[in-house]
């Protein structure tokens, strides 16, 4: 099997692209012409391959499913490594998605979320600068990005087209609480159990 990199080509720079639909994507998962379990994300028709999560990723991702499942819910529920279909040509892979139980996750969208984290460790940069930029242009109301390395968070609330209207940054030890529910899902990373 080749690697992810092998099936990266640069050849066509500044040549047509030919564009994917979500359903496509579905089709050729379902074909057998794509794995399922490969990292890729489609944003605007095109697949971007996803960098390898490492330990520090997944360790954290489960710390908060587990600290977050434990809660009382009331009214919505919890999605860990969804896809999330923002259009009909752009899906992304959150870490946690939270929404309200009534919509389920085939009626999850961008305009009922109520707050998506993506947990990096070699994606930093691309979580907080092309992902949040995305998320804010299709009115993701909350995301977090949590830097696993470190255990330093970086919310961004009030979407806009251009971006986030208000970006904040927490320490490990800072209290991090979403507007939806700030009593119920409050934490602090270093707090997160980690073993």
């Amino acid at each position: 099997m080749k690697s992810a990199a092998a099936r990266v080509t640069t050849a066509a720079e500044g040549l047509p692209r030919r564009r994917f639909t979500v359903a496509e994507v579905e089709a050729m998962v379902a074909a057998g012409v794509m794995e399922e379990d490969e990292r890729v994300e489609l944003i605007g028709g095109e697949l971007v391959p996803m960098s390898p999560k490492g330990n520090a990723h997944e360790l954290v991702k489960t710390a908060l499913a587990k600290r977050w499942y434990r809660l009382p819910q009331g009214g919505v529920d919890l999605a860990v490594a969804t896809t999330f279909r923002l259009s009909e040509d752009t899906y992304l892979e959150p870490d946690v998605v939270i929404f309200p139980r009534a919509s389920g996750i085939p009626g999850l969208a961008a305009d009922n979320v109520l707050l998506v984290v993506e947990i990096a460790d070699s994606s930093l940069q691309y979580d907080m600068g092309r992902k949040a930029s995305l998320y804010a242009s299709f009115g993701v109301r909350e995301l977090w990005v949590i830097d696993a390395m470190w255990l330093t968070a970086r919310v961004h609330r009030d979407p806009a087209p251009d971006g986030y209207r208000e970006t904040l940054d927490f320490g490990p030890v800072e209290l991090l609480a979403p507007r939806f529910a700030p009593d119920v899902f409050a934490l602090r990373l270093h707090e997160l159990d980690l073993e």
